[in-house]
């Protein structure tokens, strides 16, 4: 169906973006489904999404994706927000209502959980002490979800302590701040260990976390999808660990953002993995 006047449009944005496989998926669900609507990226300068999202209000567009680093400020410019991003502390999903208001969500916390279940299947949250690298946003929707889920302990660990402390003092209950000089006796003891930092984007190092000293039950994922096989990843597998991609993560957290731009479930039979996969240039896994 041919794109016109009335169409319903929702994007992603964050700096970068060109990175973002989400046009990708988003826009290959709105052909199979035969939508008139488009998804397309936003770029906003780093000091500027505030004024953004303002201007955006009152349903110019139907809704946004938010990605690194805006997922913070995303949940301070909207009025009403779900228990998940609320305490999370932010938001990868603002949908724009036409009396003006905004709503945000946080999907990053479901979609990490569905992904675990699909190439980690058998893997018990409940009893699995759980690392999380990093204090941004997509770090606090982990760490909230992974609280609700009913993970035992959840110890964030970030360069700047002070900002793994803020996550846990808001989040609370099984969450706890932890130093980097602690993450060597943390991740004997962890059954799950999360990459939530933007290191090994593009094929770069990722954390200098010593995978090989986790349990050899344990699950490393990385929420870096390009490369696919981040470095990250790489040196879980040369130790033997079981590993989640990244790129599952985003398919399964787009499902609730597409519907709730677009009204409806993502229609069956599109294999929107393959699709991305072929866009990263990489062999299907």
């Amino acid at each position: 169906m041919s794109v016109t006047g009335a169409a319903v449009v929702a994007g992603v944005c964050g700096q970068p973006i060109r990175h973002s496989m989400s046009p990708v998926i988003h826009n290959a669900w709105i052909a199979a489904a035969g939508l008139n609507a488009a998804y397309v990226p936003f770029a906003p300068g780093e000091d500027n999404f505030e004024a953004f999202v303002e201007g955006l209000r009152g349903g110019a567009i139907r809704g946004l994706n938010v990605t690194i680093p805006f997922k913070e400020q995303a949940l301070a410019c909207a009025d009403r927000c779900s228990d998940l991003a609320k305490l999370a502390g932010a938001a990868n999903l603002l949908v724009f209502e036409a009396d003006g208001t905004i709503t945000a969500d946080n999907t990053d916390g479901p979609g990490l959980l569905d992904a675990i279940a699909v190439q980690a299947p058998g893997f018990d949250l409940t009893v699995s002490s759980v690392v999380v690298l990093g204090a941004g946003g997509a770090a606090r929707g982990a760490a909230a979800a992974l609280a609700l889920a009913g993970a035992p302990r959840v110890s964030i660990v970030n360069r700047t302590f002070a900002r793994a402390e803020a996550i846990a003092r808001s989040i609370g209950g099984v969450v706890e701040a932890a130093s980097d000089d602690e993450l060597d006796v943390l991740l004997a003891q962890a059954g799950l260990v999360i990459n939530a930092t933007s290191l090994g984007l593009g094929g770069g190092p990722g954390p200098a976390a010593r995978l090989e000293l986790t349990p050899e039950t344990a699950v490393v994922v990385d929420m870096v999808y390009k490369p696919l096989r981040t470095e990250f990843l790489r040196r879980a597998e040369a130790a033997g660990r079981r590993t989640v991609d990244g790129l599952e993560m985003l398919l399964r957290q787009a499902v609730p953002s597409f519907e709730a731009f677009f009204g409806s479930a993502p229609p069956a039979g599109v294999d929107v993995r393959a699709l991305a996969l072929a866009q990263l240039g990489e062999a299907a896994r």
